[in-house]
């Protein structure tokens, strides 16, 4: 049996679960979050508890058991707390600011960068090399911070670019010298 599967999801007070056939929708203060399950899956909803079952022991069944546990445990979670990445910006001249709505970022293009954020999704900048992006979905949240990362990936050398927060980059040593 799947360890994470058979856990039990706990429904926080003040979030409510609708459950229609196999789409699943969870509503609380952070938003409300929806997603059509697998067919195979059986959820069920008792005294503030969701609880999944698999109906066999297939490899697929059971992979989609915890996969299944996983996503509406991150939909609970989204819609009471919520989601959050930090990125960090390395690098002499980077810099991002928010302007309106839009993330400004200077990477050393030619031209400043300007991406709007997709909804539900919030983009602060405490600082020049600071950016948090926050959320109630987990997979946007996700999405939308590696896309920003990926505009000037941290580089070996010097380290410069956009990193997550407490990401370790491995450094190389440069070029060994002259010959002789």
């Amino acid at each position: 049996m799947s360890r994470i599967g058979r856990m039990p999801i706990d429904i926080p007070a003040g979030v409510n679960v609708n459950l229609d056939g196999t789409t699943i929708t969870v509503k609380g203060p952070k938003g409300e979050l929806t997603r059509t399950l697998h067919q195979d899956m059986k959820v069920t909803i008792q005294d503030n508890v969701i609880t999944i079952e698999r109906p066999s022991e297939d490899k697929e069944h059971r992979a989609l058991h915890g996969l299944t546990r996983a996503l509406v445990a991150n939909m609970v979670t989204g819609v009471t707390e919520g989601f959050k990445k930090e990125l960090e910006i390395v690098g002499v001249g980077y810099r991002a600011q928010m302007k309106g709505k839009k993330l400004a970022l200077t990477l050393g293009f030619s031209h400043p960068l300007e991406l709007d954020a997709p909804e539900g999704i919030s983009v602060e900048c405490p600082s020049a090399t600071q950016i948090i992006v926050s959320g109630a979905n987990k997979e946007h949240v996700g999405e939308f911070a590696a896309k920003i990362r990926g505009y000037r990936l941290p580089e070996p050398y010097k380290g410069k670019g956009i990193r997550y927060a407490g990401e370790h980059v491995r450094r190389k040593a440069g070029k060994a010298g002259t010959k002789k």
